[in-house]
């Protein structure tokens, strides 16, 4: 919130779930605002100085579920299910083509079902690496950054030679004149006898 004598404006960015522009819609219509608007992601603002606690109490009341709710959901959604064999460099240039990603157009997560932690390390910064194993013994190579005192980092380590459930995102790296396929990691479970979660 920037101001200038007596009216401040501002703008603000939301979390999937939470619906920014209706609340400063509300606001502009509660007469809090001079004026206001956007959309589900995020919103624009003008207040009057002696305003901004009665607005800030009338947000954080209008938004307070929502964000709990969007808080503990902390779902993940997947995108499509595969295995090391179908991660290939192919996929991943078409799963490039449909990009720029970014908040209305998320990166897509793929789940990969039932592949052995065959091997996991620590390295750099708190970053971990570990190769997934496929019932068919096809590996893949997977990274996740800043997570070894994290509950993935933890989990990852704790799973190491037993069957998981992973999900993450796709990249592509070239080393040595060689495209290989990573996955940036997100979430780890560690799968049943028979194969479920």
């Amino acid at each position: 919130m920037a101001f200038l004598g007596d009216t401040g404006t501002g703008s603000a960015r939301s979390i999937p779930g939470v619906d920014l522009g209706r609340a400063v819609r509300g606001a502009v219509e509660a007469g809090l605002l001079v004026k206001g608007g956007g959309h589900a992601m995020a919103a624009g603002l003008t207040v009057e100085r002696k305003r901004l606690g009665d607005l800030r109490a009338y947000l954080e009341g209008a938004l307070a579920e929502a964000v709990d709710r969007a808080r503990s959901e902390g779902a993940l959604t997947i995108d499509a299910a595969l295995t090391a064999s179908g991660a290939t460099p192919a996929l991943v240039d078409l799963v490039a083509k449909a990009g720029p990603y970014g908040a209305g157009n998320p990166e897509p997560v793929f789940a990969f079902p039932s592949h052995r932690v065959s091997y996991v390390e620590t390295f750099g910064a708190g970053h971990m690496r570990a190769r997934l194993t496929a019932r068919d013994g096809t590996t893949l190579r997977a990274v996740a950054f800043r997570c070894a005192e994290e509950p993935l980092g933890r989990a990852l380590s704790e799973l190491r030679g037993r069957t998981v459930h992973v999900a993450g995102s796709l990249d592509l790296d070239h080393w040595q004149g060689e495209a290989r396929v990573t996955l940036r990691l997100r979430d780890v479970a560690e799968a049943g006898p028979d194969g479920q979660a």
